[in-house]
C-alpha cells in the first residue's frame, strides 16, 4: 500500500474559453450555496432545531430529518461554501439532539430500528467523513457506532460473533428489539393501509387484495403479534447495510478489526445463499437456521421477499456490502454475490407483452410481482468493476425512455422513477451510464440544466404558503417527510460530472467515486472557487477529466484525488489543450495530483491509474499536519 507522496505538479497555462457545462457548474454552486442558507432559515430556529411538534412517538423518525439536511455535507465535499459546512455541522448536531429529546435516538444513534432506515439516516454521517474528515467528534462517533455491531460493545448484544449474524432486524444503541409494541409502529398505520399485508394468514384480511388495514385495531394487534413471533428475531439481508457503518469506522481508523468484520459478515451471507440453492434467504434464526421462525420458509422475513418491497431490499444491501468489500480488499470477486442474485432473478423471469419481466416478490404460492427489472442495480457493479460482463447486465434490460431520458421530478404527484416527489430523488443513473458509454454526448449540459430547473422549482415550492412549516398538519405522520419534499439541495448531475460516478444508493450506500478534489490553497475538500470539472470517459485503467478555471482574474490550484477514499493510484497523465493537441505528459505514482490553473485556462487530462491498490481512508493531503498539531485519536472514558 502506497504512502502519502504528493507527486508531480502540473501547471496549466493554455487558454480555454469556458464551455457551457463549466459555466453551469459554477452557477449551480452559487445557487446551491444561497439555497442552503435560505432552506435552513426557513425550517429551523437559530440553534438549528427544526420548527415542528413537541413530541414524536414510535421508533421511526430520525432518518427523515437527517436525510433532509444530509446534502449540506455532500455539497461542501463537492465544493460548497464555508457557510454550507457550518450549516452542515449545525444541522447534524441539532437533529441528533432533537430526536434524542423525542426518544428515537439514544447515545447519538437510533435506539432501535431497521437497516433500511438506519442506512438512510447514516448517509449524513458518512458524508461528514468526506466534508469534515478531521473532526474528532465524528471519528469518536464512527468507532462507537461501529462497535454496536461488531461485538466490541458486548453490552448491546446486536451481533453474535460465533454465528456471524445480527440478532434482529430491529437493532440500535439499545440492542436487538425482540418484542415490538403497538406504539413502535403507530406512525406507520395510515401509510401501511395501502401496502400488501406482511403475512398471508391475518384474520379478516384478504391477502390477494394487496392491501391491509393497519388502521383497524384488531388487525393491527394481530400484525404486531405475528411480527414478534416471525420477524423480530434473527438476521435479514437488510442488515448488510450495516457494513457501511463499519466501513466508515475503518476509513477513520484503519483498524483491521472493522475490515475483517465486513468481509466475514458478507461471507456469512454468501454461505447462506449457497445453502439455499443460490437465492439469498430473507430470514435466519438465532441458531443460524434458515426460516427458523417461518416454518422453514426462506421467504417471509422482515423487509424480505414478501413484504413490503421484495427484491429491492435484498439486492441493495448486497450491492452496498459488495462494494464496501471491494473498497477494503481490491478484490472485485467480492461483487459475485450481487452478480449471482441479479442473474438468478433474471433467469426466473419471463416475457410479458414483448418485454422481459422478473419476479420481485415470493409468496407462499411462489414467485410473483413480475416487473421490468431496474437497470440501475448493475450500473453500480459496472462502476466498480469496469467489466464488460457487468455492462452486459445493464444492457440486457430493455430500459426505455422512463430510465434513459433525463428526469425532472413532477413537483406535485411524484416522478416516474421514484413514485415520490423529491424524497430519495436519484433518477438519472442510466442517462449518466449511457454518457460514460459514449451514447449520450449532450448529457452534461442537459443534466446540469435539469439541476438548475429542479432547484428553481424546489425554491418556488419552499417559498410558497404550503412550504411554510407553520401551515403543516404536524399531527399527520407524513409531516416528518416535509423537509425532504421542500429541500432545494439537489445536484445529481453536478456530482456525476465532477466525480465520475453515480450518486450513492439511497438506503445506506457510501459515495464511491473515481476522483474527488481539494482546494490546495485554503486546504479544504471540494473544487476551488471558479473551477469546473467534467469526467467524460472511464475505463478500468484510465479516465478523461477536463478542468477549467472560469475566472479571468485569479489563478487556482486543485488537488485531484484518485477515488473517494484515495483507494486508487495515478500512474501517468497526458494533457491536451482546447484544440485537442497533446501539450504535456508524464509519469505519476501517487493518489494525489496537484494542478495549477492560470486564470482563464483549462486542460483535458487523460489519467492512467491502478484501481483499488491503496488503503482507503478519509486521509487528506494535510492529515499528517493535523495529527502533529492534534495527535488525539479516540477519547477514552473511565472504566469505573
Amino acid at each position: 500500500m502506497s504512502k502519502f507522496v504528493l507527486a508531480e505538479t502540473i501547471t496549466v497555462e493554455q487558454r480555454w474559453s469556458p464551455p457551457s457545462w463549466a459555466l453551469m457548474e459554477r452557477q449551480l454552486f452559487d445557487t446551491l450555496n444561497r439555497a442552503a442558507i435560505e432552506y435552513v432559515q426557513r425550517y429551523t430556529r437559530e440553534d438549528g432545531t427544526l420548527i415542528w411538534r413537541e413530541d414524536w412517538p414510535g421508533m421511526d423518525g430520525s432518518d427523515d430529518p437527517y436525510e433532509a439536511f444530509m446534502n449540506l455535507s455532500l455539497l461542501y465535499a463537492l465544493g460548497g461554501s464555508e457557510e454550507v459546512l457550518r450549516l452542515s455541522r449545525l444541522m447534524f448536531e441539532a437533529v441528533t439532539w432533537q430526536w434524542t429529546q423525542y426518544g428515537q435516538i439514544h447515545e447519538e444513534f437510533d435506539a432501535y430500528y431497521d437497516w433500511m432506515h438506519h442506512g438512510e439516516g447514516s448517509l449524513y454521517f458518512y458524508f461528514q467523513g468526506l466534508s469534515d474528515p478531521h473532526a474528532l467528534k465524528n471519528r469518536q462517533r464512527a468507532v462507537r457506532f461501529a462497535n454496536l455491531y461488531t461485538g466490541r460493545n458486548a453490552e448491546v448484544g446486536n451481533y453474535d460473533q460465533e454465528l456471524e449474524l445480527i440478532r434482529s432486524p430491529i437493532t440500535g444503541s439499545k440492542g436487538p428489539r425482540f418484542e415490538m409494541t403497538e406504539e413502535d409502529w403507530c406512525t406507520h398505520r395510515g401509510v401501511l393501509d395501502n401496502y400488501l399485508a406482511p403475512f398471508e394468514d391475518i384474520p379478516g384480511v384478504e391477502f390477494a387484495s394487496g392491501q391491509c388495514p393497519w388502521s383497524n385495531d384488531e388487525v393491527y394487534a394481530e400484525i404486531i403479534k405475528r411480527m414478534n413471533e416471525r420477524k423480530a428475531k434473527g438476521d435479514v439481508p437488510l442488515n448488510l447495510n450495516a457494513t457501511g457503518l463499519v466501513t466508515n469506522a475503518y476509513l477513520y481508523t484503519g483498524d483491521e478489526h472493522y475490515a475483517r468484520w465486513v468481509l466475514d459478515y458478507l461471507q456469512a451471507w454468501e454461505e447462506r445463499t449457497q445453502q439455499n440453492g443460490g437465492i439469498t434467504p430473507d430470514n435466519i434464526g438465532l441458531t443460524g437456521k434458515i426460516g427458523e421462525y417461518n416454518d422453514g420458509k426462506w421467504w417471509g422475513g422482515y423487509y424480505g421477499w414478501r413484504w413490503p418491497h421484495g427484491f429491492m431490499t435484498i439486492i441493495e444491501p448486497i450491492l452496498n456490502a459488495s462494494m464496501n468489500a471491494v473498497l477494503l480488499t481490491g478484490d472485485k470477486q467480492k461483487l459475485d454475490l450481487a452478480r449471482q442474485q441479479l442473474d438468478r432473478n433474471w433467469e426466473l423471469g419471463c416475457e410479458i407483452e414483448g418485454r422481459w419481466h422478473t419476479p420481485h416478490k415470493h409468496f407462499d404460492a411462489g414467485w410473483t410481482d413480475y416487473r421490468v427489472p431496474r437497470p440501475t442495480y448493475p450500473v453500480f457493479l459496472w462502476t466498480i468493476s469496469m467489466a464488460e460482463e457487468d455492462a452486459a447486465r445493464v444492457d440486457r434490460i430493455p430500459y426505455n425512455e422512463i430510465y434513459s431520458n433525463i428526469e425532472i421530478p413532477i413537483i406535485s404527484g411524484g416522478n416516474r422513477k421514484t413514485g415520490k416527489d423529491t424524497k430519495h430523488y436519484i433518477a438519472n443513473t442510466i442517462p449518466w451510464y449511457l454518457f460514460m458509454r459514449g451514447r449520450n454526448t449532450g448529457y452534461p449540459e442537459q443534466i446540469l440544466q435539469q439541476n438548475l430547473e429542479l432547484i428553481a422549482k424546489q425554491l418556488e415550492k419552499m417559498r410558497s404558503p404550503k412550504g411554510d412549516p407553520f401551515s403543516w398538519d404536524w399531527n399527520h405522520p407524513n409531516s416528518i417527510h416535509q423537509w425532504q419534499e421542500y429541500c432545494p439541495l439537489y445536484y445529481e448531475g453536478l456530482l456525476q460530472m465532477t466525480l465520475g460516478a453515480p450518486m450513492h444508493i439511497s438506503h445506506g450506500g457510501l459515495q464511491h467515486a473515481r476522483v474527488r478534489y481539494y482546494d490546495s490553497i485554503v486546504r479544504r475538500p471540494g473544487l476551488p472557487q471558479d473551477v469546473a470539472a467534467l469526467v467524460d470517459a472511464l475505463s478500468d485503467d484510465n479516465m478523461t477529466l477536463t478542468v477549467i478555471n472560469v475566472s479571468e482574474f485569479e489563478s487556482r490550484e486543485i488537488i485531484i484525488q484518485a477515488g473517494s477514499f484515495g483507494e486508487h493510484q495515478f500512474t501517468g497523465y497526458e494533457m491536451y489543450n482546447a484544440q485537442g493537441d497533446l501539450c504535456g505528459q508524464g509519469v505519476l505514482d501517487s493518489k494525489w495530483l496537484h494542478v495549477k490553473l492560470a486564470s482563464g485556462s483549462g486542460a483535458k487530462l487523460k489519467l492512467s491509474m491502478r484501481r483499488y491498490v491503496n488503503t482507503p481512508s478519509y486521509e487528506t493531503p494535510w492529515t499528517g499536519e493535523y495529527r502533529k498539531s492534534d495527535p488525539t485519536g479516540v477519547l477514552r472514558g473511565r472504566t469505573n
